[in-house]
């Protein structure tokens, strides 16, 4: 029996997973299909300065499942080294540790902020806790859990500045979703974890990481996968994905300014699935692609600082919730490796914003002053001579969740699940907030639902759909 050929849309961490998977399975012959120049998507390296820098601050989470991280493990061998976590969020003009650390907080917490914390735990058995019949959003859930003080002194600015919106506007889901320790047991549970007696060692305060970049992970699986016969097509931008009824049959992509038209039996789509509706030809109802309109994502301008130093810093991320510093986030991508030049290292600074911001329309060296102002507010200023400032810009950096979003993704969803032969999943195929190790999963649960006859089990799929729901991301 002939094996399915099948058309994977995009070459991040899903989609260069799943043909990994598929090949060495043996499962499918696969073409992915991805528009820039190399795999790993937003969770990929580059090369900047003799040193190799990643989209953003990117860890490979412990909680990866074994089955994923084991063959991490065999793909990358000395390559994958365990680091310590050792970041700090900036709040009310202090550092704190992060992750949190109990005698940090006895220590450097501010005075006042500190008394509120306590007086919202001591109260929390008398504050009424919202019913079935309350409007729930991410704001309401969060302080009816962890209480005002630290909700609007850190978690309300810092989504503010992340999302671009009122944190009263985000749906229920971000909370749930976004924020892992969102109670006090689960916050305290956390802290107790750093003393040894009270538990296992909780595994956010170590990460993995490759030598090479973060996106030595997704080129280990790409060459891995090409060496058993995918073929990966780059420079390749889907123009349209061709259907009868309820079937899909073909896409056509333009690479090398020709458009090309690729038959296949399956179709896996890891773009944004408001992309993938607005591709469906013949096109989609109007209904939908309305729903698509109101799928909205947080844009993120990266800009890499270049200086002639060693370190800049000891940690390896600083955390800005305060609205003063436009910031969202500091990485110095050397002290994630633990390698480099001793004359140089490059700064990653995270600044969330919208296309239509002036700040996207900013030139690479006024986004390097602003970085540099920020870090000179923030106490932390830069030194050492600037050699270079460069930027990325990436136009769906995260899903906003907003109020009443679930409805127009939830339209879009079951649109898509009535064709037989189309799949989209991954962090932008199911508008998912996830980490990298949850997309692995999601292409590896892919593979798991295609049987050997060439047909895709979508009662497995489901139920692990209902496991995805429950993934939280990890900074």
């Amino acid at each position: 029996m002939a094996k399915p050929h099948m058309v994977t849309l995009g070459a991040g961490p899903a989609g260069v997973g799943a043909a990994f998977q598929l090949t060495r399975r043996d499962l499918a012959s696969v073409t992915v299909l991805e528009r820039s120049g190399g795999v790993g998507g937003n969770a990929g390296s580059f090369e900047l300065a003799g040193l190799r820098v990643d989209y953003g601050s990117h860890r490979l989470h412990p909680t990866c499942a074994p089955h994923v991280l084991r063959d991490i493990r065999a793909l990358l061998g000395d390559d994958l080294v365990t680091r310590p976590r050792h970041g700090r969020i900036r709040l009310g003009g202090r550092w704190i540790h992060f992750p949190l650390k109990p005698f940090d907080l006895l220590l450097r917490l501010p005075p006042g902020f500190a008394m509120s914390v306590m007086a919202d735990f001591m109260g929390k058995g008398l504050r009424r806790r919202p019913g079935p019949s309350d409007a729930q959003t991410f704001a309401s859930v969060l302080e009816a859990r962890l209480g005002r003080a630290i909700c609007r002194e850190f978690y309300f600015p810092y989504a503010r500045k992340i999302w671009g919106v009122s944190p009263g506007e985000l749906a229920v889901t971000q909370a749930r979703r976004r924020v892992g320790a969102n109670s006090f047991g689960k916050l305290l549970r956390k802290l107790l974890t750093a003393f040894p007696a009270f538990g296992p060692r909780d595994p956010g305060r170590y990460f993995y990481y490759p030598r090479g970049g973060y996106g030595q992970i997704s080129q280990a699986m790409f060459r891995a996968a090409e060496a058993v016969g995918a073929r990966f097509e780059f420079g390749a931008t889907v123009r349209s994905v061709q259907r009868e009824g309820q079937v899909v049959h073909a896409v056509a992509y333009e690479r090398e300014g020709a458009v090309r038209t690729l038959a296949a039996d399956h179709i896996w789509s890891t773009i944004p699935v408001t992309i993938l509706v607005r591709c469906l030809e013949p096109k989609a109802p109007d209904t939908l692609l309305e729903a698509a309109g109101r799928i909205e994502y947080r844009a993120m301008i990266l800009v890499y600082v270049v200086l002639e130093q060693d370190r800049f810093s000891e940690f390896d991320a600083h955390y800005f919730p305060e609205s003063d510093i436009p910031i969202s986030r500091l990485s110095e991508p050397k002290n994630y490796s633990g390698a480099g030049p001793p004359d140089r290292t490059v700064l990653c600074a995270e600044l969330p914003c919208a296309p239509s911001d002036p700040e996207w329309r900013m030139a690479d060296d006024a986004l390097g002053h602003l970085v540099c102002a920020a870090l000179e507010r923030a106490a932390i200023p830069v030194r050492a001579p600037v050699k270079e400032v460069i930027t990325r810009r990436l136009q769906q950096a995260y899903p906003i969740y907003r109020e009443g979003y679930d409805a127009h993704f939830g339209r879009i969803d079951d649109y898509l699940s009535t064709f037989e032969n189309l799949l989209t999943f991954g962090r932008q195929g199911l508008f998912a907030h996830d980490n990298t190790h949850h997309a692995l999963y999601m292409a590896y649960a892919a593979a798991d639902c295609l049987r050997a006859d060439g047909r895709f089990d979508r009662d497995r799929w489901q139920a692990f759909r209902r496991v995805f729901d429950t993934h939280v991301v990890e900074d």
